[in-house]
């Protein structure tokens, strides 16, 4: 008896599950879908699907079950959005398919496209900025003044973090005035754009000993790789430095005018010499490959969300004339992992804000479909 109840109660559900499955299945009713739009979602996304503001996408002819999709995550909780989670904990199943399917059943936008300025990629934005650099740094960041450090191949984000560093007056240095005139993006940009250059090999400098240095070394290659070149973007590379630069820097973490908990701080001004002279004839490479386009940024994400592709399986939306302030909230949540796709957060993990920037742009200005 007690066997037949079980199996009597678990034929129930499963019998609940399928009917929930069946309902799930079912094609949108596209009237009831208008029906809850006009009643909650006109103040953001408008009748036709239009985003009412910046920073608001367009619905009009999305991918339904990409709607549906990112409907359910802020119903539960998977993406955060207070209206929206408010919102969709009144909706049932097939209230939110029904929605998602009114909005997927609209035509396209006609004029969204949005091109407040060419999509330029971070390479060229660097380069243009890198102008008022050459100055002291030299020709694509290879200086050639003494105490003056190169900036060719180096890290990005260490590039970053050392501009920042003189900013915020944790170092010092002249000419920071042109500095605060860059914006973040500025800045990510042109540190792309150094690090695609080539250090310049050198000469061995008049004071120091490469032979004596290379030893002294081997406390310095876990951070910053063999021979001086490293492969973390956020460690420099000291290879092909200027020697005076690196003394002057090495000097001010062992006297405390730096701060770096792993830097040496025990060295004699002998050994200093030593190994600024063996850094500096080491030969360096670029730490990124080199121009960076808008067009090969594309590439990428094309592959998946591009015109020719369709794929039954997967909830992925269409992105071309997409309002570009959403997009780039979508990929900051994506790169910050506050979006539940490993797929993106693998895609946009590298990318920092001046590319970020880049590809919203180029999709904003495309025709939406």
């Amino acid at each position: 008896m007690k066997h037949l109840a079980l199996s009597l109660a678990l034929a129930l559900v499963l019998a609940g599950c399928s009917e929930e499955q069946d309902s799930a299945g079912a094609p949108p009713d596209i009237g009831a879908g208008q029906t809850i739009a006009q009643a909650q979602c006109v103040g953001c996304h408008g009748l036709d699907g239009r985003g009412t503001a910046p920073g608001i996408p367009h619905m009009a002819a999305q991918d339904d079950r990409y709607l549906v999709e990112s409907l359910q995550a802020y119903k539960e909780g998977k993406r955060m959005h207070a209206a929206l989670r408010d919102m969709t904990t009144e909706l049932g199943v097939a209230d939110i398919r029904n929605v998602a399917g009114f909005y997927a059943s609209l035509p396209p936008l006609k004029d969204t496209a949005q091109m407040p300025e060419k999509a330029v990629s971070p390479y060229d934005k660097g380069k243009a900025s890198a102008g008022v650099c050459a100055r002291c740094h030299g020709e694509a960041g290879n200086s050639t003044t003494a105490g003056i450090p190169s900036l060719a191949g180096q890290q990005p984000r260490y590039f970053v973090s050392a501009v920042r560093a003189y900013l915020d007056g944790n170092r010092s240095i002249t000419g920071k005035e042109m500095l605060r005139e860059l914006s973040h993006v500025d800045l990510e940009s042109l540190a792309l754009y150094y690090a695609s250059q080539t250090p310049a090999r050198r000469e061995a400098p008049a004071t120091g000993d490469p032979a004596a240095g290379e030893p002294l070394s081997a406390r310095c290659g876990g951070c910053h790789g063999a021979h001086g070149v490293s492969h973390d973007s956020a460690t420099p590379s000291l290879a092909a430095q200027d020697a005076q630069y690196l003394v002057s820097a090495i000097k001010a973490y062992r006297d405390r005018s730096r701060r770096h908990d792993a830097m040496l701080t025990d060295n004699t001004d002998k050994e200093i010499a030593d190994l600024a002279a063996f850094y500096a004839v080491q030969e360096s490479a670029a730490a990124e490959r080199g121009e960076i386009t808008v067009q090969e940024l594309a590439a990428k994400c094309d592959r998946c969300h591009g015109p020719e592709v369709a794929n039954p399986t997967m909830a992925i939306p269409k992105i071309e004339g997409q309002d570009r302030d959403y997009l780039i909230k979508a990929l900051r949540a994506y790169h910050d992992g506050k979006r539940g796709s490993s797929m993106m957060h693998r895609m946009s993990l590298p990318y920092s804000e001046a590319i970020i920037e880049s590809v919203a742009s180029h999709y904003a200005g495309q025709p939406a479909r």
